[in-house]
């Protein structure tokens, strides 16, 4: 796995590039489709790869894990085989999602135990354990078990957690060094700059990670509702000091302003549930502003869904028929919009990049971003 940095916006920290992966390479900036369980929820495969192009896939070790299980991904070839998905996939540790089952699980030096939101069984789940799960798996690109911290933290709580997430890292790697990939092509391990919203503790970890030499880096423990200033802030600081020649990744952010804000400073890869778990909840992200689709003010408006047609389905479906389809309770309203707003999430990724290629990029950025947080 490489990555070739293309081209760097004159005015900002933007970049474009290419990450080769052995199932494919990844147009950089890139926002990543999260199909937690192998899928993304209410989008066919077939439409992420065929109408969107999503070059990547994400998912999730914690959800595989507990279903449906390393032996089964391991009986169909890895997740690769298991979801007919042929294009890059990243798998994510599991880190935020026993950060987020605080009232089930106990975090300590060897790893976590924790509870399963499915049955209530025991699982422990520790650093060279993440790892093997992650071998089963199969993914491209495979993450560091960490701690991600939650919002507000005290600062010696983030430094003894940091800490751990480092010590956890280096176990990561000492166990990927004592494995080998199980389904013929290699795994790349990214690691995870933690620290909260703590300038000095964010310029240790990025240091850390920064000598480590992965073929790319993450930065994770942002966009767990610290202000969006102190987000921007973190990621600049980190992308100072992390290699420029390697991929960096945002983990979970976030809005579309969040993605061009970031990117501006030196960001490359991106995920978030919010573009299709907001359109199942009705919320669409347009140019022009968001769209609550179930508001009585597009019951009679027969025009498309979106005239910018990031998706076949936004010149396809009208918004007062998509507006019927949710008030009605049908599945396929939930489909369209899951599948508009990725579009328009994979659409202005795609677009950042010809602009950071042809040096309009912040021009254009911030000529949008006032029109992007518009509720219509």
């Amino acid at each position: 796995m490489h990555f070739d940095l293309i081209a760097n916006d004159p005015h900002s920290a933007a970049r474009a590039g290419v990450l080769h992966t052995p199932h494919g390479a990844i147009p950089t900036p890139v926002f990543m489709p999260v199909g937690t369980l192998g899928a993304v929820k209410a989008v066919h495969p077939r439409e992420l790869k065929s109408d969107l192009d999503a070059p990547i896939m994400l998912s999730n070790t914690y959800h595989l894990y507990l279903r449906p299980g390393t032996e089964v991904l391991e009986h169909a070839g890895g997740l690769h085989k298991f979801n007919g998905w042929d294009r890059p996939i990243l798998t994510d540790s599991g880190g935020f999602q026993v950060h987020s089952l605080s009232d089930i699980r106990k975090i300590t030096e060897e790893g976590v135990k924790f509870q399963s939101h499915i049955d209530g069984s025991a699982h422990l789940f520790t650093p060279e354990k993440v790892m093997d799960i992650q071998r089963s798996i199969g993914a491209d690109i495979i993450m560091a078990f960490d701690e991600c911290t939650p919002w507000p933290c005290a600062p010696d709580y983030a430094e003894k957690s940091m800490r751990m997430t480092h010590r956890w890292l280096d176990r990561c790697i000492a166990r990927l060094s004592e494995t080998d990939p199980k389904y013929g092509h290699e795994q790349a391990l990214f690691p995870i700059v933690q620290g909260s919203t703590f300038p000095e503790l964010r310029t240790r970890s990025a240091e850390y990670i920064a000598g480590k030499g992965a073929a790319g880096n993450a930065i994770g423990g942002l966009s767990v509702g610290e202000p969006e200033e102190e987000m921007y802030a973190m990621a600049e600081l980190c992308c100072t000091i992390l290699p420029k020649d390697r991929p960096r990744y945002l983990m979970g952010v976030g809005t579309p302003w969040n993605l061009l804000e970031n990117l501006a400073r030196g960001i490359d890869m991106f995920d978030c549930v919010m573009p299709t778990r907001n359109g199942r909840n009705g919320m669409l992200f347009t140019r022009d502003g968001i769209v609550n689709i179930k508001n009585k003010q597009w019951a009679d408006d027969h025009s498309p869904l979106d005239p910018g047609a990031h998706s076949w389905v936004d010149a396809a479906y009208s918004r007062a028929f998509v507006r019927h389809l949710f008030q009605s309770g049908e599945m396929l309203g939930q489909q369209i919009a899951s599948l508009h707003n990725l579009g328009f999430y994979i659409g202005l990724m795609r677009e950042a990049r010809r602009r950071i290629i042809d040096g309009s990029f912040t021009t254009w950025k911030n000529a949008l971003l006032p029109n992007l947080k518009v509720r219509l």
